[in-house]
């Protein structure tokens, strides 16, 4: 299921990165119910000249020392029209980097029209490169999938399957071998940067379990906080089914499949579940077998090579015999 987002609030992303941007806000705390429309950042170099075409004014707004020297030798009639006009035009915010002041007319317009004035002693471009990726990840596709998330070795493995089918035992005796959970049962999904898929955990249920019979188990306190995690990248997925006498399983390994989550195509196994399978050992040794084919070793095709070559030396060491027809016939 995907989850689309129109904006988030600036009240949202100023307590949300309050810290990590080292933001302030100056005045305008009642128009903190600006929504953010676009997930990046505008500097409006242009829009302070007066010329508003193609001005992105859904996007947060940042002034630095360029934009602040060119306020200084405008009037402060000027500066009160131009900022009026970008409020009107529904701008989120305004941001100050390196804990520039704002000029008289600002801060005037700012409290008059409610609009948001943030600080921060952060130089423009460290800035505006953090508070993208922070406010890129708030616009990212969002998703849940009914399904376990785990890091085995690096590598961050979706366990689907039916109600009761064992995903959480099975991931219960991977964490006893020293991997880590990442989400039980409901898995969050984000899209960042439109290349990688990343798993977490809802904050209520974070690092908990339920297990049938038992309950619901504190991950962290019972093996170590080494063992959960907050996020993940996922790299595969393993779905788990119902063994039954019809069922064909792969034997090679040669053929791929795949699992489509939010639009990315990620690399998928499926594993049926049967008395006498240790099944969390072959998660376990799939995550490790996909480790080694993103390091350019796929053991199927280098075996399935190794056969080619050994059938064709056979062939050349053993020709075949022609056999002469016999006469009369």
């Amino acid at each position: 299921m995907q989850k689309a987002i129109n904006g988030i609030s600036v009240a949202h992303f100023l307590e949300s990165h309050r810290e990590k941007l080292k933001m302030d806000l100056v005045v305008g705390e009642a128009g903190l119910h600006r929504l953010i429309h676009e997930g990046t950042i505008n500097r409006p170099a242009l829009a302070l000249t007066g010329f508003f075409k193609y001005f992105a004014n859904k996007r947060v707004q940042v002034l630095g020392a360029a934009e602040i020297t060119y306020l200084k030798t405008q009037p402060q009639r000027r500066q009160i029209q131009i900022f009026q006009k970008m409020v009107k035009l529904g701008i989120p915010c305004l941001v100050l980097t390196r804990n520039y002041q704002p000029t008289h007319p600002m801060q005037v317009v700012a409290e008059e029209m409610n609009l948001p004035l943030i600080r921060t002693p952060m130089i423009t471009k460290n800035w505006v490169n953090l508070a993208t990726l922070a406010i890129d990840n708030e616009f990212a596709p969002q998703g849940t999938e009914h399904a376990t998330t785990l890091d085995i070795r690096g590598v961050g493995v979706m366990l689907r399957g039916d109600s009761g089918v064992g995903k959480s035992e099975c991931a219960l005796a991977l964490i006893e071998r020293d991997h880590s959970l990442v989400a039980d049962d409901l898995t969050v999904i984000r899209l960042l940067d439109e290349r990688e898929l990343m798993a977490s955990s809802r904050p209520l249920n974070r690092g908990y379990m339920e297990c049938r019979g038992i309950g619901i188990i504190n991950v962290a306190e019972m093996f170590g906080v080494k063992c959960v995690r907050r996020e993940k990248r996922i790299d595969m997925v393993i779905t788990l089914r119902e063994w039954t006498p019809e069922v064909i399983e792969e034997r090679t390994g040669l053929e791929e499949n795949f699992y489509n989550v939010l639009g990315m195509n990620l690399p998928h196994i499926e594993l049926y579940v049967r008395p006498g399978r240790d099944i969390a050992r072959l998660v376990e040794v799939a995550a490790l077998t996909h480790a080694l084919k993103q390091m350019g070793h796929d053991p199927a095709r280098d075996f399935n090579d190794r056969l080619i070559a050994f059938m064709s030396a056979q062939s050349k060491a053993s020709p075949v015999t022609r056999i002469k027809p016999t006469e009369g016939t």
